[in-house]
C-alpha cells in the first residue's frame, strides 16, 4: 500500500536535484565566467555536455532494466547516480579553482568532471522516472508526477534564493565547502528518497533475463524506431519541449527590447511565468488529469500556448506592458497544463520490462527539444535582425510564430494517441519477445 509518507520521502530526489541543478547552471556558471574569469564559451561547453549525453539516457535505462544490484533494479542506480554527479560537480570545482593550473588543464579537466556529471545525473534522473513507472499506476501516477516536479521547482527556487546569500561575500573556500554541501545533500536526499521504495517483484531473475537478453541496438530498433506508433510520440515529445521552451530566454529581451520595459521589471517575468506553471501543474496533477484524462489536458496547454504567443506578439505591437504581463502568466499556465501532461503521458508510454529503456527515450526527446528550442531561439532572432535591421518586434515575434506552428503540429498528431489503454506490464513472461511490448492496440 502506497502511503501519503512514501511521496513525501520521494519528493527528496527531486528537492535534492533541483538544487543541484541551481548550483551548476546558475551559481557555479556565473563564478566560473565573473569571479574565476573563465572563457563564456568554454564555460558554455562545460555546462552543454548533461545535454550532449542526453542519448546515454536510453543505454542506462537498457542497463537498470536488465542488471538488477543486490535484487534492486532502481534504488542503487539512482544512489550511484547522485554520487557519481557529485563527485563530478566537486571534481570540477576543485579544477577551476586551482590558480596554478594552466587554461588546457582547466579545460581538459572541467570536460572530464562535467561529463561525469552529466552521466550521474542522467543515471539518477532517469532511472528515478523509471522507479515512478513502476511504483505507481492509474490516478496516482498524475500526483506523483506533480509532486516530482513541484519538488524540483522548489529545489531551484529555494536554491537560487539560499545560494546567492550564502556566497556573500565571495571566497573560493566558502564556495568549495556550499558545492560540497550541496552534493552531500543531494546524495543524502536521493538514498532517503528511494530507500525501500521499489516494489518487490517476485519473478525478477526472469523480468531481468527477457530485459537483457536482446542486444542493446535490438531492443531499440524492434521496440522503437520499428514501432510508427512509438516515433509519432518521440516526435511529439521533441516538438511539445520545442515549441514551449525556446521562448524561455527570450522573454525577458522581448521585454527590454520592444516594450522598453526596466531590468527590474523584466526580472518579475521568470517569477510570474514560474507561478502560473507551478500553478497549472498542481491543478492538472491533482484534479484535471483525473476528471478530464491526459490527452485533453495535454492539449489544452498546447493550444492555450498557441493562442498566447499570438497575443504576446500583438502585445508587442501595441506597446502594452500590462497586457504582455498577463499573457506570460497565461503562458505559464499552458506551460503547466502541457508539462503535466506530458510527463504523465511519458510514463504511461512504458512497459514494466522497458520502463528503464523507455524512459530514457522519452528524456532523450525532452532534452533535444530543450537544447533545440534553445538554439533555434537565438539564431532565429540574431537572423532576422541582421536581415531586418534591427527590428526586435519582428525577430522575435518569429520565434513565437515557429513556435505555434509547431504546437499545432503537436495539436495534430496527439490525435492517433490513446494513452487511456495504454499497455501496462501485463505481458506474460514466457510468450512476448520485448519487440511485442509496445504494440499499435496500447496506443
Amino acid at each position: 500500500m502506497i502511503t501519503a509518507l512514501h511521496y513525501v520521502r520521494l519528493a527528496g530526489f527531486p528537492l535534492g536535484l533541483g538544487l543541484a541543478s541551481v548550483l551548476v547552471s546558475g551559481t557555479l556558471n556565473r563564478v566560473m565566467i565573473v569571479e574565476l574569469g573563465l572563457p563564456a564559451a568554454l564555460v558554455g561547453l562545460f555546462l552543454a555536455i548533461p545535454v550532449l549525453i542526453a542519448p546515454a539516457r536510453v543505454w542506462l535505462g537498457y542497463v537498470s532494466d536488465g542488471y538488477p544490484i543486490r535484487g534492486k533494479r532502481r534504488e542503487p542506480y539512482i544512489v550511484l547516480g547522485t554520487l557519481v554527479a557529485g563527485l563530478g560537480v566537486s571534481g570540477a570545482t576543485l579544477i577551476v579553482l586551482n590558480e596554478a593550473a594552466a587554461l588546457p588543464v582547466v579545460a581538459g579537466g572541467g570536460l572530464l568532471a562535467f561529463m561525469a556529471f552529466g552521466l550521474g545525473h542522467t543515471l539518477a534522473s532517469n532511472t528515478f522516472e523509471a522507479l515512478l513507472a513502476d511504483k505507481f499506476s492509474g490516478a496516482q501516477r498524475p500526483r506523483a508526477v506533480t509532486l516530482y516536479k513541484v519538488a524540483m521547482f522548489a529545489g531551484i527556487l529555494g536554491g537560487a534564493l539560499v545560494l546567492g546569500r550564502l556566497l556573500e561575500p565571495f571566497d573560493t573556500g566558502r564556495l568549495l565547502a556550499i558545492v560540497l554541501g550541496v552534493m552531500v545533500a543531494y546524495a543524502a536526499l536521493a538514498a532517503l528518497a528511494v530507500s525501500r521504495q521499489e516494489p518487490e517483484i517476485p519473478d525478477l531473475e526472469e523480468t531481468a533475463r527477457r530485459a537483457s537478453g536482446e542486444p542493446f541496438l535490438a531492443v531499440v530498433r524492434s521496440l522503437v524506431w520499428a514501432n510508427p506508433h512509438a516515433r509519432r510520440f518521440f516526435v511529439l515529445v521533441v516538438l511539445s519541449v520545442l515549441g514551449t521552451l525556446a521562448q524561455d530566454v527570450l522573454l525577458e529581451p522581448y521585454g527590454a527590447l520592444v516594450l522598453e520595459m526596466s531590468v527590474a521589471q523584466t526580472t518579475r517575468l521568470t517569477a510570474i511565468w514560474g507561478t502560473g506553471t507551478l500553478l497549472a501543474i498542481v491543478i492538472a496533477g491533482t484534479r484535471l488529469i483525473a476528471r478530464f484524462g491526459i490527452l485533453p489536458v495535454l492539449r489544452a496547454g498546447l493550444l492555450l500556448n498557441v493562442l498566447v504567443f499570438a497575443g504576446i506578439i500583438s502585445a508587442g505591437a501595441l506597446g502594452s506592458v500590462s497586457v504582455f504581463r498577463a499573457l506570460v502568466f497565461l503562458l505559464g499556465i499552458g506551460t503547466g497544463l502541457s508539462m503535466a501532461g506530458l510527463l504523465t503521458a511519458v510514463i504511461e508510454f512504458t512497459t514494466f520490462v522497458r520502463a528503464g529503456l523507455l524512459m530514457g527515450v522519452w528524456g532523450m526527446a525532452a532534452e533535444l527539444g530543450q537544447a533545440g528550442g534553445g538554439l533555434m531561439g537565438g539564431v532565429v532572432v540574431d537572423v532576422m535582425r541582421r536581415i531586418s535591421g534591427g527590428d526586435a518586434l519582428l525577430a522575435y515575434g518569429t520565434v513565437f510564430a515557429i513556435e505555434s506552428a509547431l504546437l499545432v503540429i503537436a495539436l495534430a498528431l496527439t490525435g492517433g494517441l490513446r494513452v487511456d489503454v495504454a499497455a501496462r506490464g501485463t505481458l506474460k513472461a514466457s510468450a512476448r519477445r520485448a519487440a511485442e511490448e509496445l504494440t499499435p492496440a496500447a496506443w
